[in-house]
Order: C-alpha cells, then sequence, then structure tokens
C-alpha cells in the first residue's frame, strides 16, 4: 500500500538542478513534484561505515536535499574493503568529515550537517528533531533500539538496514504510520540476543560489496517515502543471501505483547556487551597484554587459549597460542581437552568472546583462569606492533 508523501515539494528547482535531475524527472512517477520534494527532504544517516556510505552516496546523487550524518570513529584502513566512501588518503580523519567531504564531491547542492558525537539516550531526540527520516545503519544491537525507541517517541520513520557475511536483512519501521500499519523494529526483534551469541562484522566479517546492495535498497525505500511513490516495505522484512543470489520477504505483523514506548533506557544494560556472569568472571581475572608478555618472558608454566576462530587465527596469532573456539568451549565439548595441570590463559580479539569463555571454565571448575583484556588487538598494539590487525 503506497503512503502519501512524506516531504513537501520545494518551491522550485534551479536551471542546474533541472539538468542534474533530468533523469528523474523524465520518470512519471517522480517527476518535478518528486524531485521537488527530495530537494525539501532532511535524511540523517547514523553512522558512515558500510551501509552509510553507499546510503549517503546516492542520497545525495539522488538530490535529498538535507543530509545528517552522525559518526564519531575515524576512518581505518580496514574499513576501506565495503566503506567506499572513505579513501585511502582519509585514513586517520574523522569519518564524519570524510563522508561530508564525497557527499560534496557527488552533489555540492546538497547540505551536510554533522552530528559528530556518540548517539545515547542525552541527545538522540534532539538530534532526530530536525530531520524527517531516519536511515540506521549501525553494526550493534545498543544503538539499533535506541534508535527505534527515540524514532518512535519522534514519530518519525526509519530505514534499517543488517549486514553479516553474506547476508543482508532490510526493513521500514514507522509506528505512526498513516495506513495503520504501524510497526517498530521491537515488533521483529522484541529483545536483544543474549551477549556474545552473534557476532559483530568485525569478528565475523562481511563481503563488502554486500554493503551496496542492501544500501541500495535502504536508500530506494527513502526515496518512496519521501515522494510517496511505490509501495515501501513497511511490515515487510527483505533477506538477501549473496552466495544463493535470492531475495526473499518475511511478514512482521504488530506483536500485541510488545510493551509501549514510553520513555529511553540504558541501552548499554538492555543489551549489554557481554552477559553478567562473563563481568563477574573477568573482575579480579582480566590480565593486560604485557602482563601476558611478562609471564612469558619469566618462563611461566600456563597454557594461553585462544577462543577464536580458525580465519581470524590466520590473520594474527600470539606466538604459544592454542586455537580452541569459543563455541566448543560454550558448548561444553572442548573442556576435557584444556590442561587441569596448569593456569588457563584466554584470550579473542578485544576481549568480550574471551570473557563469555571465562565464565564458563570457572563453572567447570578452572578456578585460577585468566583472560587477557584487549586480547590480540592490545597484544599487537604493546608488544608486537608489526603485525597485522583487523
Amino acid at each position: 500500500m503506497a503512503l502519501p508523501p512524506l516531504v513537501e515539494p520545494a518551491a522550485e528547482l534551479t536551471k542546474d538542478e533541472v539538468e542534474r535531475y533530468s533523469r528523474h524527472l523524465i520518470i512519471p512517477d517522480v517527476g518535478m513534484d518528486g524531485q521537488k520534494r527530495l530537494k525539501n527532504a532532511k535524511v540523517l544517516v547514523v553512522g558512515a561505515g558500510g551501509l552509510g556510505s553507499p546510503a549517503l552516496l546516492y542520497l545525495a546523487a539522488a538530490g535529498v536535499g538535507t543530509l545528517g550524518i552522525v559518526e564519531f570513529d575515524e576512518v581505518d584502513s580496514s574499513n576501506l574493503q565495503r566503506q567506499i566512501i572513505h579513501g585511502q588518503s582519509d585514513v586517520g580523519r574523522p569519518k564524519a568529515e570524510s563522508a561530508r567531504d564525497s557527499v560534496k564531491e557527488v552533489n555540492p547542492y546538497v547540505e551536510v550537517r554533522l552530528h559528530q558525537t556518540r548517539l545515547d539516550s542525552s541527545n538522540v531526540l534532539d538530534i532526530f528533531a530536525d530531520y524527517d527520516l531516519i536511515l540506521d545503519g549501525t553494526d550493534n544491537f545498543a544503538t539499533r533500539y535506541l534508535v527505534n525507541d527515540a524514532a518512535v517517541l519522534a514519530g518519525k520513520p526509519y530505514v534499517w538496514g543488517s549486514i553479516f557475511r553474506f547476508e543482508g536483512q532490510a526493513s521500514v519501521f514507522w509506528e505512526d504510520a498513516p495506513n495503520g500499519l504501524g510497526l517498530n523494529y521491537r515488533d521483529l526483534y522484541p529483545e536483544p540476543p543474549p551477549p556474545g551469541m552473534v557476532p559483530s562484522c568485525a569478528e565475523g566479517g562481511v563481503l563488502g560489496v554486500l554493503c551496496a546492495s542492501i544500501g541500495s535498497i535502504m536508500v530506494n525505500e527513502a526515496i518512496k517515502l519521501i515522494t510517496g511513490i511505490g509501495e515501501p516495505i513497511l511490515g515487510r522484512l527483505v533477506i538477501y543471501d549473496a552466495l544463493e543470489m535470492t531475495y526473499r520477504q518475511v511478514r512482521i505483523r504488530k506483536d500485541p505483547d510488545t510493551p509501549k514506548i514510553t520513555e529511553l533506557i540504558d541501552y548499554e544494560a538492555f543489551c549489554g556487551t557481554v552477559s553478567e556472569d562473563a563481568q563477574q568472571a573477568a573482575a579480579g581475572n582480566t590480565i593486560t597484554a604485557l602482563e601476558l608478555k611478562e609471564m612469558m618472558d619469566a618462563g611461566k608454566d600456563f597454557a594461553l587459549i585462544d577462543v577464536r576462530e580458525q580465519n581470524e587465527w590466520d590473520i594474527v596469532n600470539i606466538p604459544g597460542a592454542t586455537l580452541v573456539p569459543k563455541g566448543r568451549i560454550l558448548s561444553g565439548e572442548a573442556l576435557s581437552e584444556l590442561p587441569q595441570d596448569k593456569p588457563i590463559v584466554l584470550h579473542c580479539k578485544s576481549g568480550a568472546r574471551s570473557a563469555e569463555a571465562l565464565a564458563v571454565l570457572h563453572k567447570a571448575g578452572f578456578a585460577d583462569a585468566v583472560h587477557v583484556g584487549g586480547g590480540v588487538l592490545a597484544w599487537v598494539k604493546q608488544v608486537e606492533p608489526d603485525k597485522p590487525t583487523y
């Protein structure tokens, strides 16, 4: 079901704008009226990463008049495999500034507003207030639920996308949709998965080109909402499998048991970066990378267990470590393989997964087990800086 246009049309297009957008103007469904609506639209993109990159570029190319960018991170070389809005010369620069420069290069008629801050409950409603539509391309559950709840409270529609390895998902959420199909992210995912259950892209990887596939779907939905053309995917979840080259759709229905959103909450606590058991296990049982190096240099007898996956091990590993993936520890399968006659030191990429594994070991009787805070990233930074990171 088509929805009314989200944005009123601007007064006019300049001669240069008519020439720039001529391929839109000759589409009857878009035409002069639709392009004027795009010019008058204010769209906020949360994140200038994998999904934000193609989304910002195509929104700018389409002629969206005002683009807001929420981003506090800096460009890293590991971003360039998928975050096409940034280039080699941008490494080390704030992502928001790099993205702004690329947008202005694509379309100088676009006004770009930067929000170089971490989105949280204290600022999200103020930031959302100035925009007609939100695009959420973030990769963590805490921010997704924050964006959802703030959009509901602000009465704003938002387009959501998610990517992992070879699969992407996209949908439109709008609690106050005029067609009566009001839905929000909690109708699809009422609660976040248990901490550590779903690996992030930084842990599990993502095929770079997948970002373009899902990002373009998100922009397509934004254009449809702004101009009132076509049927938005409100109430539908689009799932794309890049390996099988298939798209399928799943209907989303309003969950009557979903509590009404009346206020913003502590989303870090709600989603949890690590479980409560892991936090308790890590308290007082965490060593630094430098302390691990001192143990090695002193010739102490201990077992260093790497709980990452084989493909991560192949990129970089700590000398003397044995690979035992976290899943085998959490399932109990690997417990019999671990030595009981010497201390155990666990590590992962950054410390979250090793903390989860540490909690299991403590419950299994490995009382003196510890883990390395910061994981292999801390080891490379502090001990072997010539090694690669990811």
